[in-house]
């Protein structure tokens, strides 16, 4: 299984970027999935999660209102709408497949992980 994760970018704070996250090899219908990110000299932190059925969300407080997390009508695709974007928002961004069905806000949770794309949010 890999997962590819692309669209990021740079942006002006308060600007918008859609992350999308797709998976060759088998699809993720039956699974948890999630986008985490890790700022330069941090550590990795999770930002959203969706159900494998996109029936219940789980967000960080910090995107809380800003990002929606979704899951696509194929069946191996995901996105993250993120809105009012903030300097702080940089970061490469992860997508992830879960082990479990549902919503999952640690990353020991998840057993497959994309390569990850940069978002840059500038001041």
């Amino acid at each position: 299984v890999q997962l590819q994760a692309f669209g990021g970018g740079l942006v002006q704070a308060g600007g918008s970027l859609r992350l999308s996250c797709t998976s060759s090899g088998r699809r993720f219908t039956n699974n948890g999935m999630g986008w985490f990110r890790q700022a330069p000299g941090k550590e990795r932190e999770f930002v959203a999660t969706v159900s494998w059925n996109g029936g219940s969300t789980r967000y960080a407080e910090s995107v809380e209102g800003r990002f929606t997390i979704s899951r696509g009508y194929a069946a191996n695709t995901m996105y993250l709408q993120m809105n009012s974007l903030k300097p702080e928002d940089t970061a490469v961004h992860y997508c992830a497949e879960a082990r479990g069905a549902s919503v999952a806000s640690t990353a020991a949770a998840y057993t497959y992980w994309g390569q990850g794309t940069q978002v840059t949010v500038s001041s």
